[in-house]
């Protein structure tokens, strides 16, 4: 008797503890999605996995403008990459929690192309930037970016170049 009341506790303590919760697993596949997000979309430019990881109906709200669907990331991550394209994006921090990842992230690339407007300088930039992220089904739907503009304005007019 004895031996079963040890054994209803602790198949209690793991129901109830949320070990191996569906939240979990839903943060866990919400993370790893924004991973390949600055690993691969953004970091080496590839495109192709934007399909699988944008939701069609994506609303990305970015310092140069609002972007929708998957052809206006596309489109975003193309014209970036363009103006520099040794650009790469390394995440710092995370903040999970259900549907929403917040990233502190570092930001590198030489300007060789146009950007916003402006003719390449040719400078490397590096900034801080941060990004809140919401996902349904394991897909971006929203994206909210707050880039260091100052910092990054600074570097790319150095040498009086611009």
């Amino acid at each position: 008797m004895r031996r079963r009341c040890h054994l209803s506790l602790l198949v209690m303590i793991v129901i109830y503890s949320g070990c191996g919760s569906s939240d979990d697993q839903l943060e866990a596949r919400n993370i790893e999605a924004i991973r390949l997000v600055f690993s691969e979309v953004w970091s080496k430019g590839n495109v192709d996995l934007i399909d699988e990881l944008y939701a069609t109906d994506f609303v990305g709200h970015f310092p140069a403008g609002t972007f929708r669907g998957l052809e206006g990331i596309r489109g975003r991550v193309i014209a970036h990459r363009a103006a520099f394209p040794d650009w790469t994006e390394e995440i710092e921090d995370t903040i999970v929690e259900q549907d929403r990842v917040v990233a502190r992230f570092r930001s590198r690339g030489t300007n060789l192309g146009k950007f916003l407007d402006n003719p390449p300088t040719g400078n490397r930039v590096e900034i801080s930037e941060v990004a809140v992220f919401r996902l349904k089904d394991g897909k971006i739907v929203e994206q909210w970016v707050y880039p260091d503009m100052l910092s990054m304005q600074n570097q790319l007019m150095q040498d009086g170049q611009r």
